[in-house]
């Protein structure tokens, strides 16, 4: 067995299905073992996406997800992509091709140090040898799952796919046992005074799916809770202790809920989406996590590490008889905030566009969302029913992210209907990869809300009182045409031109693109500033 052969391999075992990226003249051998494994090789149209598309991949199916670029500024492409996967926490392998141990320190064409690049984008990055092989790959698909999950690089140098790889087996070390040193007196004394605590949810409990015990949780011991954009649909939108979403539209109104109370307990709350004193009112916390982690320097600050099983054990030193319920003003906040937003669909904006889709879009749908002003009035207002799901990245927050994330998500979850909401900024960022969208046949919904313009940083010039410039990204139509890459465009202005377009874009089953046309006067109004 060759060393590419036996990387093919490990993969397939691992449940690895895809690898993204662009390939080199020293990778194709590695491609033709993923080949005979039956790994599919997915042609990208930028190294950054088939980044991107690893981490997506790796998020749904809890498996490494794979990448590939080749020396230099393949390399340097990707790097972006897996800059998401460390920030969003997705278990990804990502391979990248190297110089020879003879060029490897000379000066020659698209030569650079790939660990030094690598290094602060990932959990660790290792150079391959005939003698390591094994050791590598065995660490590498550990360390990319184990909490929190991210990135591990590995570099092929040029001509070693080729090598025979020894009869060597290797036995793994399993998972690492970590013993915790938790505080558990502080913290019970500390669940049992509280009258009024608010929960606020997060990634790392979106990521391990706690949303069922959270709910049976939440039957006896009825919390606001508010929740990061990245833990959107744990709790459905209907739920009598759902608040909202911190920092996204609105999310000034999210006060009424937790200036009241007396205890914030973090549930799998992960600060690289919004740090806790961005918000957190002069009380103690209590921050529940799989890992420790840093927290802000403020009192009364006490941590518990372990898994859900054993948080949702530890909140039951809640003193339910005790507490105040304030779920009458989280049905109040969240009524103020409905009401805004109704207030902004009596002309064709994106808040207009988004009710729309969200009445014409089955309830399952997975929505893909690109970084922008649209973005925060999505993670509000979208309603995933507890069936759909958003996508989003809020660690890393890399605009281009929508587009390839979609075909991730429909490679991986054939016969769901899914849909990219981008803006015309982040879409023009990845838009070749429309051409990857129609080449593997995948049928992505994609809306591009067009404003002409990079509105987020247009809001944060004014807030600045700033003269407006450099934000403008065309004139006239994005499009100009009713074809992009061969891929259909429908055209929409209006309530009525939307909704047809949404229709006939479910009726194609094929990739296609909405031209939302939309006033972005609503992003003034809604976006919260920070």
């Amino acid at each position: 067995m060759t060393i590419a052969e036996y990387i093919a391999n490990q993969l397939f075992k691992s449940g690895v299905r895809y690898v993204f990226g662009i390939p080199g003249g020293p990778s194709l051998p590695f491609i033709e073992a993923f080949r005979s494994a039956g790994i599919e090789f997915i042609l990208t149209s930028n190294e950054g996406c088939a980044g991107v598309m690893a981490d997506v991949t790796g998020r749904l199916t809890g498996k490494p997800g794979v990448c590939h670029a080749t020396f230099g500024p393949g390399a340097t492409n990707i790097s972006t992509g897996i800059g998401g996967a460390l920030l969003d926490r997705s278990p990804v392998i990502v391979f990248t091709s190297e110089m020879d141990d003879m060029m490897l320190n000379r000066t020659t064409q698209m030569n650079i140090n790939h660990q030094k690049l690598f290094e602060p984008l990932t959990k660790a990055t290792f150079r391959l040898n005939p003698q390591n092989v094994y050791e590598v790959m065995d660490n590498a698909l550990r360390l990319c799952t184990e909490e929190y999950p991210g990135p591990v690089h590995i570099g092929l140098p040029a001509g070693i796919a080729g090598v025979e790889a020894d009869d060597l087996t290797v036995t793994s070390p399993g998972a690492r046992q970590i013993k915790h040193d938790n505080d558990t007196e502080g913290i019970i004394s500390l669940l049992e005074r509280s009258r009024r605590p608010v929960m606020a949810v997060g990634l790392t409990a979106a990521r391990n799916a706690a949303g069922q015990m959270l709910k049976m949780f939440l039957d006896s011991y009825r919390l606001p809770v508010v929740i990061t954009p990245m833990a959107k649909g744990l709790l459905p939108e209907d739920h009598p202790s759902y608040s909202g979403v911190l920092s996204h539209a609105l999310s000034d109104y999210l006060g009424d809920v937790f200036q009241k109370a007396d205890l914030i307990i973090g549930l799998g709350y992960d600060q690289v989406e919004y740090n806790y004193e961005s918000w957190i009112p002069d009380v103690p916390l209590i921050h529940f996590n799989t890992i420790k982690t840093d927290l802000p320097d403020i009192a009364n600050v006490i941590q518990f590490t372990g898994t859900p099983d054993e948080w949702f054990e530890m909140l039951e030193n809640l003193n339910a008889g005790s507490l105040i319920f304030e779920l009458a003003s989280v049905k109040s906040v969240r009524s103020e905030m409905l009401t805004v937003f109704d207030s902004h669909t009596l002309h064709f904006g994106p808040v207009s566009a988004l009710r729309i889709l969200r009445r014409e879009l089955p309830e399952d749908v997975v929505i893909t969302s690109d970084v922008g002003s649209h973005l925060h009035l999505l993670g509000q207002y979208w309603e995933t029913r507890g069936k759909g799901k958003v996508i989003m990245t809020n660690g890393w927050s890399g605009m281009g992210f929508g587009l390839p994330a979609s075909l991730a998500v429909t490679m991986n979850m054939p016969g769901v209907t899914v849909v990219c909401i981008t803006g015309d900024g982040g879409f023009l960022m990845n838009a070749g990869e429309i051409i990857t969208a129609r080449r593997y046949s995948l049928p992505v919904i994609v809306v591009v809300f067009s404003d002409g313009e990079l509105n987020l940083i247009r809001l944060k010039q004014e807030w600045r009182n700033l003269k407006i410039y450099g934000t403008v990204l065309y004139q006239d139509d994005l499009f100009g045409a009713d074809r992009f890459f061969g891929v259909r465009v429908l055209k929409a202005d209006s309530d009525e031109t939307m909704e047809a377009a949404i229709r006939e874009a479910l009726s194609l089953k094929e990739p296609v693109i909405i031209n939302a046309a939309v006033d972005p006067g609503d992003y003034r109004w809604l976006v919260v500033r920070q």
